[in-house]
């Protein structure tokens, strides 16, 4: 009797293992394949079904950003950043530098140099 059920537990704990182990296989199975190739996968476009457009996903996206149920690194879509310029054209800069003081060129250096 103490055979038969460690037989029976031992085939239900196979049984749970082969399930375990094939349900990933099976979600997998969508849209990339695995290969034996560089890339490791093989992409088949027309396994991908989708009901939203482009600029749903995008919306959808960015709502989610701004609401904050999406953070920078759970995503690849670009935060958009405001462009800053200093104001000053390059001929400004130069001069500045140029007509620097002494005790201005040593605290310039000081502040910018490694160590």
């Amino acid at each position: 009797m103490t055979q038969e059920r460690l037989s029976l537990s031992s085939m239900i704990a196979a049984a749970t293992a082969v399930v375990a182990l094939g349900l990933p296989g099976m979600a997998s199975a969508a849209y990339e394949h695995p290969a034996n190739n560089e890339k490791g996968v093989i992409v088949h476009p027309e396994h991908f079904k989708s009901e939203k457009t482009r600029a749903q996903v995008k919306a959808e996206t960015e709502a989610a950003m701004r609401q904050g149920r999406l953070s920078y690194g759970e995503s690849n879509y670009p935060i958009r950043t405001p462009d800053v310029s200093s104001g000053k054209t390059r001929e400004q800069v130069i001069n500045e530098l140029l007509s620097e003081s002494p005790a201005e060129r040593s605290e310039r250096l000081r502040l910018y140099s490694p160590g």
